[in-house]
């Protein structure tokens, strides 16, 4: 997905998607309702990289409605609101978490707030979204 950033909002989600730790991916259950998740990201300019354990709602609604939306948080008051929709495939590609040095970077705190390892963390979030 292009950015346009000669826009504000374009601007806007340029930040968001550079800055942002946590983003809400919605899914869509099998009854049609939004299923919300707080997930770790990683942009790479064109893609949003997730890492989910395997067998959670979010694969298994992906799986039938690729359809997702990345709602990130706004500023507290209504403003700074930037919800970005698309569609969401579970990757084959085997590439875990703790071999994407981008990720590790923007993630080690955090893996190691949760208690685990890179690698520990590679082995229970195993599957790229």
């Amino acid at each position: 997905m292009d950015i346009d950033t000669s826009t504000e909002f374009g601007q806007r989600a340029a930040r968001h998607l550079a800055e942002d730790r946590i983003v809400w991916l919605t899914t869509v259950g099998p009854d049609g309702s939004p299923q919300p998740s707080p997930v770790w990201f990683l942009w790479d300019g064109e893609t949003a990289l997730i890492y989910s354990q395997p067998n959670t709602p979010k694969l298994r609604n992906i799986g039938q409605n690729p359809r997702v939306s990345l709602n990130f948080a706004g500023d507290g008051h209504g403003g700074d609101i930037v919800i970005i929709s698309g569609e969401a495939t579970i990757e084959d590609s085997g590439v875990k978490a703790n071999a994407v040095p981008a990720y590790l970077e923007k993630y080690r705190d955090g893996i190691q707030r949760i208690g685990m390892t890179p690698d520990g963390f590679a082995q229970a979030y195993s599957v790229p979204i």
